[in-house]
């Protein structure tokens, strides 16, 4: 008979509060851009191939920087490479204030994704090492609500302060927000890990088909997401009829109800359902997408602004579930002291490939329409969702473990 849970530690809760304000803030600094892009076009005179591109190479310079940055959080100070990340995207936000062309804001751009690179697979790690193996899923789902809060206020923020104050002022204000929380993590110290000498190669890991699984289906929900969240509230003002305001303070509103509620709700079911499957938290990813896909079509599709918010709101409740389980399925996988490594390789890959999304899309919008290329985004979704049965099938044949890493000591609580 199960057990009650034990109640969190002090240091549980200190660590999940502050890294999950890292990852506010994180999201906060990379979504003010989106409702920006309008003036920047003008101002600027760009094509949507282009403002496309501002958050394409983030996540090329993120993909990029994500396995050395995971590598070495699973051999160095983790508190320290965060610390340096936040350091680095908050510098290179105020850059982007300054940029008096596009050729340099789309440099300094770029190198938030640096910053980024750091903080996310060894704050990651560090929770999934914090954390029973029965609770990963709701504990980087926490993590990751500070993610979609942080979307929700730089959505907000973007098309308030950009409004009145012009997108210069706010990216720097932005950028010096995102320093405070740095300094939190010095204080926090790193959980307990395994001896070195049980550090697994990256060789190992890539010859688990399930992980790889994991990674392919991955990249394509990175490349849906990614798109949809970069040109919705463009949509929203040149096919809807929205205000720049209206648009990113009812998106904002919407992305805050619908994806907070999805990422709790994704990571307490992912927890349940893998109590009875050892695959439970990947059918919990491939079923959310399944339900997502038609809301967002419809979402896409209508012409009234209340059918197009509820849309939203529901396509946006079930691609939240995903945040918080696929960490844990990362972490499930894999040893310990692969944790960070893991994280990083999938991001590497997933935010590489998955990047290409709002350039293509804007390429789509430039040849035909907007319209066109997020219908194309929301089928690449499916398809990411269909290939997790793919990896249900791998752990079905092999084990949660796969023999090739049998080696390397799985953790106690595993």
């Amino acid at each position: 008979m199960a057990s009650n849970p034990t109640p969190l530690s002090s240091y549980q809760i200190r660590l999940l509060a502050v890294l999950a304000l890292i990852n506010f803030v994180n999201f906060a600094d990379r979504q003010v851009v989106v409702p920006l892009l309008p003036l920047l076009r003008q101002q600027m005179n760009l094509s949507d191939a282009q403002l496309g591109s501002l958050q394409t190479w983030l996540l090329v310079v993120l993909a990029v920087a994500s396995i050395p940055c995971g590598l070495f959080a699973d051999r160095w100070s983790r508190t320290q490479i965060i610390a340096a990340g936040v350091a680095v995207w908050s510098l290179a936000t105020i850059a982007c204030g300054f940029a008096s062309s596009f050729m340099l804001l789309l440099v300094a751009r770029a190198l938030i994704g640096v910053g980024e690179a750091a903080y996310a697979p060894a704050a990651q790690s560090m929770i999934s090492d914090s954390f029973p193996y029965q609770r990963r899923a709701m504990s980087q789902s926490i993590f990751a609500a500070g993610m979609l809060l942080g979307g929700a206020a730089g959505l907000a923020f973007g098309g308030i302060m950009g409004e009145l104050h012009g997108w210069k002022f706010t990216f720097i204000i932005v950028g010096l927000i995102c320093f405070i929380p740095g300094l939190l993590v010095l204080r926090l110290p790193e959980p307990p890990r395994r001896p070195r000498s049980e550090v697994v190669p990256l060789s190992s890991l890539l010859s688990v088909p399930a992980y790889l699984a994991m990674i392919v289906a991955g990249t394509m929900i990175t490349f849906a997401s990614v798109s949809l969240l970069t040109w919705g509230t463009d949509f929203a003002v040149n096919y809807k009829e929205f205000s720049l305001r209206e648009a990113a303070l009812s998106l904002a509103v919407v992305a805050l109800l619908s994806l907070l509620l999805g990422v709790l709700a994704g990571g307490y079911l992912a927890d349940r359902i893998q109590k009875k499957y050892p695959y439970g938290r990947i059918l919990v990813i491939a079923a959310a997408f399944l339900l997502a896909a038609p809301f967002v079509l419809l979402a896409i599709q209508s012409d009234e602004k209340w059918v197009f918010l509820t849309a939203l709101f529901i396509g946006g409740f079930f691609m939240s579930w995903y945040h918080g389980p696929v960490t844990a399925v990362l972490c499930d996988l894999t040893p310990q002291r692969a944790h960070a490594t893991a994280i990083g390789v999938y991001m590497f890959v997933t935010q590489l490939l998955g990047a290409l999304g709002p350039q293509l899309v804007g390429k789509i919008s430039d040849a035909s329409d907007l319209q066109l290329g997020l219908q194309v985004a929301v089928a690449v979704m499916v398809c990411g969702s269909l290939l997790m049965f793919l990896v249900i099938y791998f752990v079905r044949r092999d084990g949660l473990h796969h023999p090739r890493l049998a080696a390397f000591h799985a953790e106690a609580n595993d």
